[in-house]
């Protein structure tokens, strides 16, 4: 057996379980990484991936394995840098261990992610958000059931992983109302609920009852929902409410455009950046950004506060329909 093989179960058993306690998701992420690498490697060598040695995954058969992602497993540039991610982990993982291959593994380490387009935040405005509400038929369980669980998305900003975990017991509806829950990196924080919140909640919570532990928002038949359920019923009432708001036939709603509709609800309230990056569970500013990017009404008071001295504020209108034809030609 080569080297690969027993530095590859160590890093997974030694550094990523038991050194760093990695998330079940993050663990899941990186094996499905070498699992698809382990395979394209084995069919450029001819080799079986027990075979396989670190020279063999060196940093042109790395940049190869990128290019296929891309070019024909349809992978976008955000996941590729994933990928890349969890190879650049396992080689520098492999770098104390085997430094007879030191040129290789700094050639590897030293392939650069790929630079991404960022586009603008998609988010709900007012109308979009009520017409999504009022979507779900609250004669029925579900509909009830699902309309709470979209009130908390909006009003709170929480990841699809938080909600579908979110239990029974870690919801509060008296003074200070708030869910507890861990986040991304665990860490622990307070969603606060407000008072339109914490009625819906309360008359959900009599209907659902259940033990402490039991998901806040289950399934018929008394399981957690998944992401993909969330996404699904998301879809489903969008559908349905571009019905009474046709500006949401031409959005794309998905559980993290919720959580942009939150960041920008606070934004439209002038809440700081460092109070968003807060509420959100951000680890720093930098993932609040693009908010400010996507505030218009900051960029339309900017523009205000630098017109020329004796020029009125706000933004142009011509006087004349000829004149603006004419400016127009």
């Amino acid at each position: 057996m080569s080297a690969l093989a027993p530095t590859l179960e160590a890093f997974f058993s030694q550094r990523l379980i038991a050194q760093r306690d990695a998330s079940p998701r993050t663990v899941a992420a990186y094996r499905d990484t070498w699992r698809l690498l382990l395979g394209f490697a084995s069919k450029q060598t001819g080799k079986q991936p027990c075979q396989l040695d670190i020279a063999d995954l060196d940093a042109a058969l790395i940049g190869a394995f990128l290019d296929h992602l891309e070019a024909e497993r349809g992978n976008s540039p955000r996941t590729r840098n994933a990928r890349l991610a969890a190879i650049h982990s396992f080689y520098r993982f492999a770098s104390l261990r085997h430094p007879e291959h030191v040129h290789t593994i700094a050639r590897v380490i030293e392939i650069p992610p790929k630079r991404l387009n960022r586009p603008l935040i998609s988010y709900l405005d007012e109308h979009e958000i009520k017409a999504l509400l009022a979507a779900p038929d609250r004669s029925s369980w579900l509909g009830r059931r699902d309309h709470a669980l979209l009130l908390v998305a909006i009003q709170t900003g929480l990841r699809v992983c938080e909600l579908t975990t979110l239990r029974n017991r870690d919801i509060s509806l008296g003074a200070g109302a708030h869910a507890r829950l861990t986040g991304k990196g665990r860490k622990e924080r307070c969603a606060m609920f407000t008072s339109e919140t914490v009625a819906v909640l309360r008359v959900w919570c009599r209907e659902r009852k259940g033990e402490p532990d039991d998901p806040l928002f289950p399934t018929r038949r008394g399981g957690p929902l998944t992401a993909k359920a969330v996404a699904w019923l998301i879809d489903k009432h969008t559908t349905i409410a571009a019905a009474a708001c046709p500006s949401l036939a031409s959005k794309r709603v998905t559980p993290h455009v919720l959580r942009h509709t939150t960041a920008m609800l606070l934004r439209a309230q002038n809440v700081d950046i460092h109070t968003i990056a807060l509420w959100l569970g951000h680890e720093s500013t930098k993932s609040t950004e693009p908010y400010l990017h996507a505030d218009n009404k900051l960029k339309q008071r900017a523009i205000e506060r630098i017109a020329p001295t004796g020029t009125r504020p706000g933004r142009y209108r011509p006087s004349d329909r000829v004149m603006a034809f004419l400016e127009a030609l």
